[in-house]
């Protein structure tokens, strides 16, 4: 949620919970949670309102050229491929391929800060509500939908997290760590290691991710990914599962949890 924010982290004092924290700032039209992320857009973005839409589209949890363009407002498609060319060069949206040995075109856009990100889809729709000093209208919208916004956003931090603890628990360094999906969805991998992406010349390693606060993973999720991974590739690929609440269930080759990701840095 601070992304680390220097601004933002002095003003969680020791002890604090993430609710009282965020209650806190949201009481506070001009807390550092909530000015922030626009001091920085104005400074990155002052007269790019395209690339602030496109943006916008983004952090709402848009994440094709489709779906960003209908967000936005139907920009010309060149118009739009420049703002996101200007997000993307200036690190602030990561442009995603699928990894596999298959070469695809379904590119995919996520904003890169975490903080940035969580602003985007929670805080600045409701900057008017906030306003007039009803920040817990949105403290309970973001209560609502904490649990699956964080699952994707947390995402990219595990495969970072797993791409500096390989080699472990028998599973090999990979080169790349990314995901795979199709256009529709039917198949949908998190974790994909690879000697080199977006088209690898080997797989590594496929995993799952189950990040919830009070669920394992279990013997479901574990036929899950044995489906995805039989809709990728016929070799017998190693299975990891990372799971905030643990794995109950046998079948991996390896699982890792919250103290062995923080192990990683």
């Amino acid at each position: 949620m601070t992304g680390g924010l220097p601004l933002v982290c002095p003003a969680w004092r020791p002890g604090t919970d993430l609710w009282t924290f965020l209650g806190a700032q949201l009481a506070n039209p001009v807390s550092p949670l909530l000015v922030s992320a626009e001091r920085s857009l104005a400074a990155e973005l002052p007269d790019e309102m395209h690339a602030r839409r496109v943006l916008s589209a983004i952090g709402s949890g848009e994440r094709t050229f489709t779906n960003i363009s209908r967000a936005a407002g139907h920009p010309a498609p060149s118009t739009l491929t420049r703002a996101l060319g200007l997000l993307a060069a200036k690190r602030m949206v990561a442009a995603e391929l699928p990894i596999s040995t298959r070469p695809s075109k379904e590119r995919r856009y996520r904003v890169t800060d975490p903080y940035l990100r969580f602003w985007l889809r929670f805080v600045q729709p409701h900057l008017p509500e906030i306003e007039r000093l009803r920040g817990d209208l949105t403290l309970a919208r973001i209560t609502a939908g904490w649990t699956s916004w964080r699952g994707r956003a947390i995402e990219p931090l595990l495969r970072e997290s797993l791409a500096r603890l390989l080699p472990a628990a028998g599973i090999s360094a990979a080169a790349a760590v990314g995901g795979y999906w199709t256009r529709s969805n039917d198949v949908e991998i998190d974790i994909v290691g690879a000697d080199r992406e977006p088209v690898a010349k080997e797989l590594l390693f496929l995993g799952s991710i189950k990040w919830l606060d009070n669920a394992v993973f279990d013997a479901r999720d574990l036929a899950a990914l044995h489906r995805h991974r039989a809709a990728l590739t016929d070799e017998p690929v190693p299975l990891v599962a990372v799971s905030r609440g643990g794995v109950r269930c046998s079948g991996l080759d390896a699982s890792f949890g919250p103290e062995d990701l923080l192990s990683a840095w």
